[in-house]
């Protein structure tokens, strides 16, 4: 019997896990995934806020969905809101306003940075959301990245990063309460009690809705409390799956009233003897008594 030489098969590609957890989990922003890969700096600009980059990372985020760092560094008494104040007046700029704060011995430098990260990532959050308007990006200089609208982070976060908490947080409320509509809908307080016992986060967001008649959102409620806002979507998904909190149903449409119709037969004169008028005002007169 004749051996038959047969050519072995290729081996199958590896995939590096190091090269994988560089590039991130991909698919939040292909726009940002190629920014850093060309280490690009400048501003980001998208649907619900902005990212600023230097050298193809992320230094700060901003979002209207999301509180301020002066938000999260003045509502629970960490900085007296005049002391800050004073040294944004002094600075005009709340990257330097953060370090002479803490060369002034008024805040620690680890919760400074401690605040610009979790305002950076709560900021982020909503900056990547899904959008059907694309992004846009403006190119500059380090400089005028760490200089934008807000204190430029100490330590520049890789965008893989970024992308993986994004998605972690995404995945984590889907488990909580799939429907998305409290996130951003107008809120109030259901029949049903919240679950017990109910957190004192829980607690704080239930009294936020119960002592105001006004429209308040997950925004809303988080510049409130002083909180993040993805914490604060956390608990209202929560107390959402409880049946506590529902969104709020609209107010009814008003209804215009009836403009006023001149009768036509009150300018004829009444001593017209004209049969058919006549008989048209005893037909009005017979409905109007119905």
């Amino acid at each position: 019997m004749t051996a038959v030489q047969t050519t072995p098969p290729p081996r199958l590609p590896v995939r590096s896990k190091a090269a994988a957890r560089d590039r991130g989990w991909g698919g939040v922003s292909p726009m940002l995934t190629r920014l850093a890969a060309e280490r690009a700096t400048g501003v980001l600009v998208r649907e619900r806020g902005s990212l600023h980059l230097a050298g193809g990372r992320v230094v700060h985020a901003d979002s209207p969905s999301a509180p301020g760092l002066e938000v999260l560094l003045t509502a629970h008494g960490t900085v007296d809101a005049g002391v800050w104040r004073q040294a944004l007046a002094e600075t005009g700029d709340r990257h330097r306003a953060g370090h002479l704060l803490v060369d002034g011995g008024h805040l620690a430098a680890g919760a400074l940075e401690l605040c610009r990260l979790t305002a950076l990532y709560d900021a982020a959050y909503f900056a990547l959301a899904p959008s059907s308007t694309p992004g846009r990006f403006r190119y500059g200089t380090e400089a005028e990245a760490d200089a934008g609208p807000g204190p430029a982070c100490g330590c520049p976060m890789p965008v893989a990063a970024l992308e993986r908490e994004t998605l972690r947080r995404r995945d984590l409320l889907h488990r909580i309460w799939p429907d998305p509509t409290t996130d951003e809908a107008p809120l109030t307080r259901a029949h049903r009690a919240a679950p017990p016992p109910p957190t004192s986060r829980q607690r704080a967001v239930l009294a936020v809705l119960a002592e105001s008649a006004a429209v308040r959102t997950a925004t809303d409620i988080a510049r409130e409390l002083g909180r993040p806002a993805f914490h604060t979507l956390v608990d209202i998904r929560r107390l959402a799956a409880a049946g506590a909190v529902r969104p709020r149903p609209p107010a009814p449409a008003e209804t215009p009233e009836a403009p006023d119709v001149p009768d036509p037969l009150a300018a004829i004169p009444t001593d017209v003897t004209d049969p058919h008028i006549t008989l048209l005002k005893r037909l009005r007169d017979a409905l109007e008594a119905l």
